[in-house]
């Protein structure tokens, strides 16, 4: 059995506090004797023999293994267009499952949740926790940051030359087919609603399609990342 990962700016130095430690302690119950696992979120990754507990939040351990975890390669960016509030967190937890390296929110013409004024750095926030939360529960050693939201305009000048793939029911192009020699890769989840024709050509991405089954955009984006695992060295 895989063992819990928890999140600390130093995991080189056995010792966990604040929310995390709380939840190692209090929550999770860890106890002297047992292990975990500290993580950086940037491929640092810490085995930890815990010898202590201090109070409900505190952990302390000695280092038993540590490692410098690769970032997979091709790098691979998801950006995925806002679904409505109950499943834009399905999406960031299933994207960060799948392997994403990060995660672009993407204001699509399509799209029905609007990110304005004070919601954008408080979603973006959200978003990130929860990929945050994610990584932990997927034992990942790096966790995938959440971009501030871009609009078409904005996404077709960060894709301008860069390797992009967007699902697309109508696409002629297997996903199998696809080209994924490039350092990095860029694969655009659109809304509920699809994309248009006319964004399409806007965003100058290859359309490919994962398959006959048409997929909600909550989970569009994990079965991707699953198919280009396969396709590269990824996996």
């Amino acid at each position: 059995m895989s063992l819990p990962y928890f999140i600390t700016d130093d995991p080189l130095s056995g010792r966990l506090s604040g929310p995390e430690g709380r939840h190692a302690v209090t929550v999770k119950r860890i106890q002297p004797g047992e292990h975990v696992m500290l993580i950086d979120g940037t491929g640092t990754t810490a085995e930890v023999l815990v010898t202590a507990v201090e109070g409900k939040d505190g952990l302390v351990g000695e280092v038993v293994d540590k490692q410098e975890v690769p970032r997979p390669a091709p790098r691979v960016t998801v950006v995925q267009a806002i679904p409505k509030s109950e499943r834009a967190e399905l999406a960031v937890d299933l994207a960060t499952q799948g392997g994403a390296d990060a995660i672009v929110p993407w204001i699509s013409h399509r799209t029905i949740a609007r990110w304005q004024g004070p919601k954008v750095a408080k979603n973006v926030e959200k978003w990130q926790a929860t990929a945050r939360e994610a990584a932990k529960q997927s034992r990942r050693a790096w966790i995938p940051q959440v971009h501030d939201p871009v609009t078409t305009n904005q996404l077709a000048q960060m894709l301008a030359g860069k390797a992009a793939y967007v699902l697309h029911e109508d696409a002629t192009m297997s996903i199998k087919d696809a080209d994924f020699s490039a350092d990095e890769i860029f694969l655009i989840i659109g809304p509920e609603g699809g994309i248009g024709d006319d964004e399409l050509e806007v965003l100058g991405a290859q359309a490919i399609t994962l398959g006959p089954e048409v997929l909600r955009t909550a989970s569009a984006g994990l079965a991707a990342l699953s198919a280009v695992g396969a396709l590269t060295g990824r996996w």
